[in-house]
């Protein structure tokens, strides 16, 4: 585990002293592509040298927030790396992760001639991340993109490791493929505007990365929470290098999610159903927390885990202002979905435990009754036994 921190800022005062982080994403030994962590954008063209962009068109991909907050700065940016530089924006939301918006970006490129030799550019969150990077995989058979991601939730989870996809009807990233970023540039200052329950749904999956591989991460996202809360750049950097860090080494193992990969699920089988019940009425990131709490309750029932440390588990997750339980539905709904979940193998409901606290597995012999017992233990208003 010694590695993990490695070329990382272990304390906030190492974090300050830095000012950035780069790492390398690496694949058969070879690097693959760079993720940067700066306080602003002004090093794009740095970052987008090795990638010879002059003469080629760079498309910026942005939903209707993030084209506000940042289009037109990293259009301006964007213009002095490469001939030309057009701006595809759609409506905010998971509503809009769908085919009919791909198909629209599909023709704003094909109506500018974009060719495989061109560039998409992902601006924004997951939503953005994950469409982008599936059109990307499937124009003209696969094009390039770069990830540019301004959430926390993305920084630190979707626009590392190459999954790309979209919604089909109610069904959360049935429709993808795995195409890889040419590159990853993360401007930490836009987390500082972030919105409070944004912020908070980014701090699930990094609390699920310290769960799932490392414990001293998770007992400094502890010691250094009223940092973190503040937002101070200290805070955010040593916090998403971590982050960052512990994706990065599970997807250089594991790119198309053959073994450990499977381990960042953890919390997210019970956490799509619950997510897509609700209609996505509530965050990826509250859905994943509540999936989590559901997951060790089964590890703690099997023996793998303490009580305390499921009771620990959740006060963090609390602490960051993220639910641990959820209402308005019933258990058998929840199991019933989780049995239509896209990592179902052989008819097998594919799930993450955790043998301790910084060890995940995977397993396919979780029973009926263990996720009925589980969806009543985060259902409010059931019996917890």
């Amino acid at each position: 585990m010694s590695d993990l921190r490695r070329e990382l800022p272990s304390t906030l005062e190492e974090a300050g002293e830095m000012g950035h982080v780069r790492m390398d994403v690496r694949r058969d030994g070879q690097i693959c592509y760079t993720i940067w962590q700066e306080p602003d954008f002004e090093r794009l063209p740095e970052a987008l040298r090795p990638l010879e962009t002059e003469g080629r068109r760079i498309c910026i991909v942005a939903d209707s927030v993030t084209a506000e907050l940042y289009g037109e700065e990293v259009r301006r940016i964007l213009e002095g790396c490469c001939r030309e530089v057009s701006v595809f924006v759609f409506p905010a939301g998971e509503a809009n992760k769908t085919l009919d918006t791909v198909r629209d970006l599909y023709e704003h490129l094909i109506l500018r001639k974009f060719d495989r030799k061109d560039l998409l550019a992902a601006l924004g969150g997951g939503v953005v991340g994950d469409l982008t990077g599936f059109a990307a995989a499937t124009y003209l058979r696969g094009i390039g993109f770069v990830q540019l991601p301004t959430t926390l939730l993305a920084q630190v989870d979707s626009s590392i490791g190459g999954k790309t996809g979209v919604d089909f009807d109610a069904y959360k990233n049935m429709v993808g493929a795995f195409h890889m970023p040419r590159m990853v540039y993360m401007n930490l200052r836009t987390l500082e505007t972030l919105p409070e329950r944004q912020f908070a749904c980014g701090m699930a999956e990094i609390i699920k990365h310290g769960l799932i591989r490392d414990p001293d991460y998770l007992e400094k996202l502890k010691t250094y929470q009223s940092r973190i809360r503040e937002r101070s750049y200290e805070a955010l950097l040593w916090m998403v290098a971590g982050s960052c860090r512990i994706k990065r080494q599970v997807v250089e193992e594991d790119p198309t999610e053959q073994g450990i990969r499977a381990w960042l699920n953890f919390g997210h089988t019970i956490g799509h159903s619950i997510e897509k019940l609700k209609d996505f009425t509530l965050c990826h990131g509250e859905c994943v927390a509540v999936g989590c709490a559901a997951a060790l309750w089964i590890s703690r029932q099997r023996g793998y885990v303490t009580e305390e440390e499921t009771t620990a588990a959740e006060e963090l997750f609390r602490s960051y202002d993220l639910p641990v339980r959820t209402s308005g539905l019933r258990p058998e709904e929840i199991v019933e979905t989780t049995k239509l979940d896209k990592k179902m193998d052989a008819g097998k409901v594919k799930f993450v435990l955790l043998k301790r606290v910084g060890e995940a597995f995977v397993t396919r012999d979780v029973q009926d009754g263990e996720l009925l017992s589980a969806s009543r233990y985060v259902s409010e208003g059931e019996s917890h036994e």
